[in-house]
């Protein structure tokens, strides 16, 4: 039930990955069909091949539309384009990309993007059917085991802020999930958050797990960064009314969320582990030019210099947990946060 359900949300955006995709199959074959007319029907074909994967980019079809629609054009440095994008989608190390700067794309390009997919389908299903049959057919069994292994030391080396690719792994997760794998669905959620904390699907499914597993602390956290990213939804509210009714007698006490030791240890895990899997980061030096006196705000300097680095997933969770603990003034930087993350 639950996965057909969110399969008829996908369905409009899908459908219309499907028509883009099929008009640009149809200004191809007029390409061909008229050679004089050929460029401007390619170009026709090429933006709609484009709005297709705007619209679907977990459809295979559309990437195999658009890289062939490329080598018709012999657009050597596009297809290469085409080809470094399905590796971002795929959370693949760019870094090993770099390696294939020199490789004439139009003679092995098609190959590279049929062996990126045989190795890691886009499709969530499909995939862990390749793992299973990687690990010999039996889900239980210890070559499976060691596939999974192998699956979560890749995410946790890999960069997820693009949310195509936070997409397509956290609903791979789902099935480790799914198939039993709970500890691990919750630490490689985590990874998946920390890189792009407005993931609020994510956030929610994470925060259902939580309480069916009786955690009501993490299971309120979570609810809450819902309902802070999308105020419209009232998951952190409802889940409070579901506890209240459980309680027995007037005289006890309703819960009423987690105490601020648990909420902030929460938040500044998030935060560590914000920059552990980042690579790149680097600890913003303030300005040596500036003085800094005994009233230096140092939080709001850090704020302030993660944001103005674009480093907005870090900045977040120190902002909620500053708001958390009383201190006021954060709050228009949780907001900035906010929208910057909605963009």
């Amino acid at each position: 039930m639950r996965q057909s359900a969110h399969d008829d949300l996908q369905h409009p955006r899908r459908n219309l990955g499907n028509r883009y995709r099929t008009q640009a199959l149809k200004f191809v074959r007029l390409a061909k069909a008229d050679p004089s007319r050929k460029l401007s029907n390619m170009q026709w074909a090429e933006q709609n091949a484009r709005q297709a994967l705007l619209h679907d980019f977990t459809d295979e079809r559309n990437w195999r539309c658009l890289a062939d629609i490329k080598m018709g054009l012999k657009d050597n440095d596009g297809l290469g384009a085409v080809l470094e994008d399905v590796f971002v989608v795929l959370g693949r190390d760019t870094e090993q990309f770099e390696k294939l700067k020199n490789v004439n794309f139009l003679e092995f390009g098609l190959e590279l993007l049929e062996a990126a997919f045989q190795r890691d389908p886009l499709s969530p299903e499909a995939w862990w059917k390749a793992l299973v049959e990687r690990g010999g057919g039996d889900e239980q069994s210890d070559e499976v085991l060691l596939e999974i292994a192998e699956f979560a030391d890749r995410c946790r080396n890999l960069d997820f802020r693009d949310q195509r690719a936070n997409i397509v792994y956290g609903r791979r997760i789902e099935h480790l999930r799914v198939n039993g794998f709970e500890d691990l669905f919750i630490e490689l959620s985590r990874h998946l958050l920390a890189h792009r904390p407005a993931n609020h699907e994510l956030w929610m499914q994470l925060g259902r797990l939580h309480e069916r597993r009786g955690e009501i602390d993490s299971a309120w956290s979570c609810y809450d960064h819902v309902q802070s990213l999308m105020p419209h939804i009232l998951v952190r509210d409802e889940f409070l009314n579901r506890l209240t009714e459980r309680m027995d007698g007037e005289e006890r006490t309703p819960w009423s969320g987690p105490k601020l030791e648990h909420r902030n240890a929460f938040l500044q895990q998030m935060e560590q582990l914000n920059q552990r899997v980042r690579n790149e980061f680097k600890e913003t030096q303030i300005d040596s030019n500036h003085e800094i006196s005994e009233n230096t705000n140092q939080d709001e300097v850090k704020l302030a210099s993660l944001l103005e680095t674009n480093n907005v997933s870090e900045a977040f969770f120190l902002a909620r947990r500053l708001v958390a603990s009383g201190e006021l003034w954060a709050e228009p930087y949780l907001e900035q946060c906010r929208n910057q993350m909605q963009v």
